[in-house]
C-alpha cells in the first residue's frame, strides 16, 4: 500500500501506477455531478464549457448558500456542506464520462459494478472511496466554489470545486482489474458458508432432500411404517 499526491489535471500513466488499498489526497480541481447532471450531459445532449480532462469528478449535490458574486464567492455560491451520494446508479455514466468527457477520478460511496472496473482498465482510471457520514469533514477540504454550470438543474448543477489536501482517500477499483467491493463480497459469501456449515444448515438440507428421494423411492417402506 502506497500513498499519492496528485493534482489534477492527472494522466493515464498516473492512473495506472495506483492500485487498490493505496491512498490518494488530491490538490487542485475537483467537479460534482450528480444523477440529473448526467443524465442531461448523456442521454439529452447538452454540453458544458467545463474542460473535464484529466480530471476528478465526486458524487454530489452539495448543500450552498447564494450569495453576492466577489472574489471569496465568485460563483456566486457559498459552501455549506459538500457530501458525497451512493455512486452505484449512475454505474452507466461511468464509460461516458471517460470517453466523452476525459474524466480519470471518480469519487463516491458504495462503489461501483463491473462495466465502470472494465472502463477504469481499458481507459485508464480509478474509483476513490469516501466513507459514509463525513460530509463535515469533507467540506472542510473544499476551498471555493469557482464556478457552476448547468445551473438550472441546481443542487445537481455541474459544480467546480477549488480543493486543498481532499483525502486521503482510499482506492478501492484500480485500472488492474482489482475491486475492495468485490473482494469484500467474496469474503463475505465464503464466511456465510462457513457460518452455514457449522450450524448444519448445508447439511440438514441434503440429508432432508435425500430422505425425501428415497422415500419417494420405496412406497412399500412407507406402508410399513404407518401399518
Amino acid at each position: 500500500m502506497a500513498h499519492h499526491e496528485l493534482t489534477t489535471p492527472v494522466s493515464e500513466a498516473q492512473m495506472r501506477q495506483l492500485r487498490i488499498d493505496d491512498t490518494v489526497t488530491l490538490q487542485g480541481t475537483l467537479y460534482g455531478i450528480r444523477d440529473a447532471t448526467q443524465i442531461h450531459l448523456f442521454d439529452r445532449g447538452r454540453t458544458t464549457r467545463f474542460d473535464l480532462h484529466g480530471h476528478a469528478v465526486i458524487h454530489t449535490a452539495p448543500n450552498v448558500r447564494k450569495v453576492e458574486p466577489s472574489a471569496a464567492f465568485p460563483a456566486g455560491y457559498e459552501s455549506i456542506c459538500v457530501g458525497t451520494t451512493t455512486s452505484d446508479r449512475m454505474e452507466r455514466f461511468t464509460r461516458p464520462l471517460m470517453t466523452q468527457l476525459g474524466v480519470r477520478i471518480i469519487i463516491g460511496k458504495g462503489g461501483l459494478r463491473e462495466d465502470s472496473l472494465a472502463a477504469f482498465g481499458e481507459l485508464g482510471g480509478v474509483y476513490l472511496a469516501i466513507i459514509g457520514g463525513t460530509a463535515a469533514l469533507e467540506s472542510t477540504w473544499i476551498e471555493q466554489i469557482e464556478d457552476v454550470d448547468l445551473d438550472d438543474l441546481n443542487p445537481e448543477s455541474l459544480w467546480k470545486f477549488r480543493i486543498r489536501d481532499f483525502g486521503p482517500l482510499r482506492v478501492a477499483m484500480d485500472s488492474h482489474g482489482g475491486s475492495l467491493y468485490e473482494t469484500v463480497r467474496e469474503d463475505a459469501q465464503a464466511r456465510r458458508a462457513l457460518a452455514l456449515a457449522s450450524l448444519g444448515v448445508g447439511v440438514g438440507a441434503s440429508a432432508r432432500a435425500a430422505a425425501a428421494t428415497n422415500a419417494s423411492a420405496n412406497p412399500s417402506t412407507n406402508a410399513e411404517k404407518k401399518a
